[in-house]
């Protein structure tokens, strides 16, 4: 059984964790054998990118000392054959372009979305 699993939502709980909870999840399933497709949209665009790190956070004197590497996390999803597809109007419409992508991350037009949810067995909205 084939899983798209959207991420929509960017640096969901980085704060209080050391990674994104769905990119986390996504390597935890695809370790004990899941076919796993993941599709970044809206602000989750910005994990596509090769150059760009997690934003610093601090609270007063506090400051996140391992701040998530979900680049490092999603080159291991493309190395294990994870398929990691993004929404170029997205990218565009944030002022990014195609080409500051991650090598391996495929992209399609926001109307192609609906042919890629037709080919996977079941699609998880995150």
């Amino acid at each position: 059984m084939k899983v798209l699993q959207v991420i929509e939502q960017a640096f969901r709980a980085t704060g209080e964790e050391q990674d994104d909870t769905i990119v986390w999840l996504s390597r935890s399933m695809r370790g004990a054998g899941a076919d796993l497709h993941i599709l970044l949209t809206s602000h989750a665009v910005s994990y596509a990118l090769a150059k760009a790190g997690s934003p610093a956070l601090s609270f007063g004197d506090w400051r996140q000392a391992h701040p998530a590497d979900i680049r490092n996390d999603i080159r291991e999803l493309l190395a294990s054959g994870v398929e990691i597809t993004v929404v170029q109007d997205d990218l565009e419409e944030r002022g990014l372009g195609a080409k500051q992508c991650l090598q391996g991350i495929r992209q399609i037009c926001r109307d192609e979305i609906a042919t890629l949810y037709d080919s996977v067995d079941q699609v998880w909205q995150w």
